[in-house]
């Protein structure tokens, strides 16, 4: 079994004090997310950002980084514990740092949502084999109480 992981070597320590707000997983099956690219490619467009989209375009098979980052938005949205209902997936968003870790980002209802609940960071990890995507996502509150935008500042 293949397997291509995209998680940090090391996340920063969770200050004392901190605590878990929630803790969500996700399991995409990536062929029948394929189909589903296929059959509608418009999906791409509303799910994904413009980053997302250009990351996953520089590899030569694209789906299987979209379907780890479905897949970590749907754990995003489980972690925030709101239903897929709660915010549009292209208000969460899954950057590749410097070292290679992903990070997550929140704007809009999601970014509210996190406030909300005191969330100020994210942990994700993702994975994928030929098969399947997976990701988890915690959810962090105990610091400034503002969680992380895709423009690098908190949200106020």
């Amino acid at each position: 079994m293949v397997s291509s992981g995209e998680s940090a070597p090391g996340p920063e320590p969770v200050r004392a004090g901190a605590g878990v707000v929630g803790v969500g997983t996700d399991l995409v099956d990536i062929d029948r997310f394929r189909r589903v690219l296929a059959r509608t490619p418009r999906v791409a467009e509303r799910v994904f950002t413009d980053g997302e989209r250009a990351y996953a375009g520089s590899a030569r098979d694209p789906v299987p980084r979209l379907a780890a980052r479905f897949a970590a938005k749907e754990a995003a949205l489980k972690a925030l514990g709101v239903g897929l209902g709660g915010a549009r997936f292209a208000e969460i968003e899954v950057e590749r740092r410097a070292g290679g870790e992903p990070a997550l980002l929140v704007r809009g209802a999601a970014a509210r949502r996190a406030r909300e609940r005191g969330v100020d960071r994210f942990l994700v990890t993702l994975s994928h084999t030929d098969h399947l995507a997976q990701a988890t996502v915690i959810a962090v509150a105990g610091g400034d109480g503002a969680p992380p935008t895709p423009d690098g500042d908190r949200a106020p």
